[in-house]
């Protein structure tokens, strides 16, 4: 297994259809409290390990969760409110390194749950034209709403097994 993606690269070819939209949905639902699972018992010492050497540690990468999942919320009503809006990007590892990332995890951990609350509510009210509409990643390119949910759904599942994968190595699942 490659601890840096435990789950393998976000890979993605076939049709956007309900059903498909639907599951990435359920998984964006379920991610807070997959999450909270799985750091539920960990100490602050083990909340700062690293998932890997010159990775993240587990409150960072519990942090970056909420920053994403902020970006990805904020990208989606752009792109429903505005024609192919240009996004901005952010730079993840500076953000990693904020004062911010040394809170208790809770604070991000209740954020999430709200923002999912938020998130899967609205994702459920798009028509089926919604999920085709686009903006433009400067680096990326443009992308579709559909595609953007499968890699958000992807990311969550992506971040909640390198923490996973660590705790059954360490021994502390």
């Amino acid at each position: 297994m490659d601890v840096r993606y435990p789950i393998g690269k976000f890979e993605f070819d076939g049709k956007i259809t309900s059903n498909v939209l639907n599951t990435w949905i359920s998984d964006l639902e379920q991610l807070p409290f997959s999450l909270r699972e799985a750091v539920k018992d960990l100490n602050e010492e083990q909340l700062d390990t690293t998932y890997r050497e010159g990775g993240w540690t587990i409150r960072q990468v519990v942090h970056h969760l909420a920053d994403t999942g902020m970006n990805y919320y904020v990208r989606i009503k752009l792109a429903l409110t505005e024609e192919n809006p240009v996004i901005n990007t952010f730079e993840e590892s500076r953000w990693a390194e904020l004062p911010d990332n040394y809170l208790p995890v809770e604070v991000s951990l209740s954020l999430l749950e709200a923002l999912h609350i938020r998130f899967s509510n609205l994702l459920r009210n798009l028509s089926s034209n919604d999920f085709e509409k686009i903006y433009t990643n400067p680096i990326s390119g443009e992308i579709t709403l559909g595609f953007t949910i499968g890699l958000y759904s992807w990311h969550g599942k992506h971040h909640l097994a390198q923490i996973t994968s660590l705790c059954e190595r360490k021994g502390w699942a």
